[in-house]
């Protein structure tokens, strides 16, 4: 089979049979992908199991960082082997400077979008906790969500949608599943599900398309995510836990977001959905969107 572009889009080669083409079907490849993605991760987890670290460890982010090491290079081997497109996006080349910039990016954006409910009353910093809540919010809150959520929602879902219907459906699924996912974390609901499906959904697949490999996605999610749980002691997706401060959202819930976070807010939905729409500018500008297989047939 012969790829197209670089997004991997195949084109159909004559030769091969029909259970061959059936096996690379789209839909057929994200079955797959994400089944071999939650046996690598079920498989890593055991690793917890024999170490058994302590929450505030560095023993923690130690077990995370193989188990997410684990997804990826499964993630690699299904590239490789399985859908066997010349273009992975899980390759090495260029993971440090798009990893780096995805995570300056995701700092930036949520510190800007902290510092505007600030000044508008809704964010009070407390007392300075310390630094040992570290390990279990670079584990657990960023580096384990930013790793396997991204290549799960982008390395496959947002992938073999958009070969079946086109870049803008599957920003629109993957978005949508993305959002659904978090509809049932604490202090979640109708509202947060949908600010994530807008604001994160558009930001991240942009990223993507962009880039065309998951680093600089996985280097915006975790930064997000680390920014406003342990930089500023926000509640993350609904979840609060300890941060290198004791801070307090107060005010109207489409300033704070709620018990839920800023995510939620108004604030980072209109600030990081403007950063997702620019950055899909720059995607369309640079001839990274994929027409649906009808369109191309």
């Amino acid at each position: 089979m012969r790829f197209g572009n670089q997004a991997g889009v195949p084109i159909a080669d004559p030769e091969h049979g029909l259970a061959y083409k059936i096996f690379q079907f789209p839909l057929m490849l994200l079955i797959i992908g994400v089944a071999i993605q939650f046996a690598a991760i079920a498989a890593g987890s055991q690793i917890r199991v024999f170490i058994d670290p302590k929450d505030d460890s560095p023993a923690l982010l130690l077990v995370v960082v193989l188990v997410c090491a684990m997804a990826l290079g499964a993630h690699r081997l299904f590239n490789l082997y399985v859908d066997r497109s010349p273009h992975n996006d899980v390759e090495g080349t260029g993971a440090i400077m798009e990893t780096g910039a995805g995570i300056a990016f995701g700092f930036l954006l949520f510190s800007f979008i902290t510092g505007i409910v600030w000044v508008m009353g809704g964010y009070e910093p407390g007392q300075l906790i310390g630094w040992h809540t570290i390990w279990q919010m670079l584990a657990t809150f960023a580096l384990a969500p930013g790793v396997m959520e991204e290549i799960v929602f982008r390395g496959l879902l947002f992938r073999f949608v958009e070969r079946m219907a086109g870049s803008w459906i599957a920003l629109t699924v993957s978005g949508a599943l993305f959002g659904f996912a978090h509809y049932a974390n604490p202090n979640g609901g109708v509202i947060p599900a949908i600010a994530i499906a807008i604001e994160a959904g558009i930001m991240l697949g942009a990223v993507y398309m962009l880039t065309r490999r998951l680093w600089a996605a996985i280097g915006v999610h975790a930064a997000w995510n680390f920014t406003q749980g342990w930089v500023f002691g926000i509640p993350v997706s609904g979840i609060k836990e300890p941060g290198l401060v004791d801070s307090t959202l107060s005010g109207p819930d489409w300033l704070t977001g709620g018990a839920f976070g800023l995510e939620a807010s108004a604030v980072a939905m209109v600030l990081a959905t403007v950063a997702g729409l620019v950055l899909l500018r720059m995607a369309h500008q640079k001839g990274r969107f994929v027409a649906p297989m009808w369109a191309k047939r």
